[in-house]
């Protein structure tokens, strides 16, 4: 495709030097080099949302072709093309399109902008005048989840303020700024999560303490009241968790107790020795001894 956009240089060249009025042919000096010009840069897109990509400020009418070639993060490659001709061709077969702004200035546009569609996006234009080459690397925005809580380290109160897993990573930032630092953890699926950790100081209370995200998304600033709720919850799970634990060591007392009582009540009953029924036993001995005396 190189090859033919030096073909619209030569043609430029040709058309632009020599022009012919009233049997007079005038030229005029034309660079011929035409070296494009490689621009980088980001873009970001909400889920959900219409995304619209220029490589250049140029107008249609100016446009000898356009080539839009897209690799995207799941490795699939394919390209979108147009030239003045008419001619087009469209690989990604996916909603992308080549359209024109209201001044005719031509754009891609990427319909319900997802995941699918981050990548690496090159655009190669040519015009007339000249050629531009820029590589768009493109990339979803992510709401972060918001976390905060406090939790106590070597006797001190560290108040915690987290924002998981947003695209681009969030800011952090405290309405006491003494003893805080930040520091970004690994996310989920490329996505980023910062943490902020503040030491409080005896005599701070803790009610006063907020923390404001920042997020291009988001812009909210966490009381402590919510925090709070996390540090009560604690303590009372503590709670629970003991009452429980006495609940079951009272029973296992109570069902140990009641079986060395039947044990004990089983070995003494083992140990007695059998009585006689004195009213059975005294009938027969008198009988025996009236019976000797008669034979004596």
């Amino acid at each position: 495709m190189r090859e033919t956009m030096w073909i619209y240089v030569v043609i430029l060249f040709l058309s632009e030097t020599q022009s012919v009025e009233s049997g007079t042919t005038e030229r005029a000096p034309v660079n011929t080099t035409f070296p494009p010009i490689t621009e980088r840069r980001n873009e970001l897109f909400s889920n959900g949302s219409d995304a619209n990509l220029t490589c250049t400020d140029k107008m249609w009418n100016e446009t000898f072709y356009v080539i839009w070639k897209i690799k995207l993060i799941n490795k699939t490659r394919c390209e979108i093309n147009f030239d003045s001709h008419g001619r087009n061709s469209d690989t990604c077969n996916d909603g992308k399109s080549l359209r024109n702004t209201s001044n005719s200035q031509p754009y891609l546009h990427i319909p319900k902008f997802s995941e699918d569609d981050v990548g690496i996006y090159t655009c190669e234009f040519a015009y007339r005048g000249g050629a531009t080459n820029c590589e768009i690397h493109v990339n979803i925005t992510v709401t972060p989840e918001i976390k905060a809580w406090i939790e106590y380290k070597n006797n001190t109160m560290v108040a915690v303020c987290r924002a998981e897993n947003g695209n681009p990573a969030a800011n952090i930032s405290w309405n006491h700024a003494r003893n805080s630092s930040v520091q970004q953890l690994p996310g989920i699926n490329g996505l980023f999560t910062v943490e902020s950790r503040l030491e409080l100081p005896e005599g701070i209370d803790p009610e006063n303490l907020s923390c404001t995200i920042s997020h291009q998304n988001l812009n909210k600033i966490v009381f402590l009241e919510y925090q709070k709720v996390k540090v009560y919850s604690l303590w009372l799970y503590a709670l629970i968790a003991g009452i429980i634990i006495a609940f079951l060591a009272g029973l296992l007392f109570f069902l140990v107790m009641k079986l060395r009582q039947h044990q004990q009540s089983d070995t003494s009953s083992s140990k007695s020795p059998p009585i006689e029924d004195v009213e059975e036993v005294e009938p027969y001995a008198s009988y025996v001894q009236r019976v000797n005396s008669i034979y004596n």
